[in-house]
């Protein structure tokens, strides 16, 4: 009967045995990875968090970021959602009643706009990627039926997705690789599985442009590969501070391939 042995790397290639300019090299990264994937789960908890106008990342979040609320406008529902903040009640107020009663171009130049240029222009029509509220046009183009994410918005933000956060789980991947005393194919599984829930992640918001039953999966997508990275990223800072600490640090000799 085969058995699993633990994997076990020859040299320097282990993590309680590096020099402590490695160790600082390889803790730094990583301590600036953390920090970057709790402040992304800020930032989701910031705009999809609240597409349903309540804090926490929910099902009725997703469906609403990518199949859209097709009981009414996109601006009504950033308004009464990741956008509730940006302006006071009367004014959200007479944004919507405007919307509902046609969104009339007479209207808009008359009151409506001056709402816009004293609550949204400052990013709606200086950052790029934003409509543009300072036009009639820009305001009208989300002023229709809430059909989620574009394509074009989609097609644009999964290749930076898939592109920048690969590169995060290959190196975090490279330096757990040097772990010990963790078996070889649960090892190998760790490491890949932050690039398949990665993919699972991002097909699932396409999906979910038709398929809103779909949205669950984009959840348990995110929290895959959240989880599985935190798993090395913790596993690799215990092996190189703690163990040695602890009198683990092995004979480099006594470590080699199976």
């Amino acid at each position: 009967m085969n058995t699993i042995k633990p994997e076990r790397t020859p040299g320097w290639l282990n993590l309680p045995s590096l020099g402590l300019p490695l160790r600082m090299l390889f803790t730094g990264y990583l301590l600036v990875t953390g920090v970057g994937l709790m402040m992304a789960g800020v930032q989701i908890l910031l705009t999809h968090g609240m597409a349903d106008g309540k804090w926490g990342i929910s099902v009725n979040d997703i469906v609403y970021s990518y199949y859209g609320n097709r009981g009414g406008s996109r601006i009504e529902s950033k308004l009464e959602g990741s956008m509730k903040d940006k302006a006071p009640v009367d004014v959200r107020a007479s944004i919507v009643e405007w919307v509902h009663a046609g969104a009339s171009e007479e209207q808009w130049d008359r009151s409506v706009k001056a709402l816009f240029q004293q609550n949204c222009v400052k990013c709606h029509g200086n950052i790029p990627g934003l409509p543009d509220f300072s036009t009639y046009q820009g305001v009208l183009s989300v002023s229709t039926i809430d059909l989620g994410a574009t394509v074009d918005s989609l097609a644009r933000v999964s290749h930076i997705h898939l592109f920048g956060i690969s590169f995060i789980f290959l190196f975090v991947g490279f330096i757990f690789s040097f772990a010990i005393g963790i078996p070889r194919a649960i090892k190998a599984a760790v490491i890949f599985i932050p690039f398949a829930f990665l993919i699972v992640d991002v097909l699932s918001w396409w999906i979910t442009k038709w398929y809103p039953n779909f949205a669950i999966v984009t959840i348990v997508g995110g929290f895959g590969y959240t989880l599985a990275a935190a798993f090395m990223l913790l596993t690799s800072l215990y092996q190189m501070w703690v163990m040695p600490m602890m009198g683990k640090r092995p004979d480099i000799d006594a470590w080699h391939d199976d």
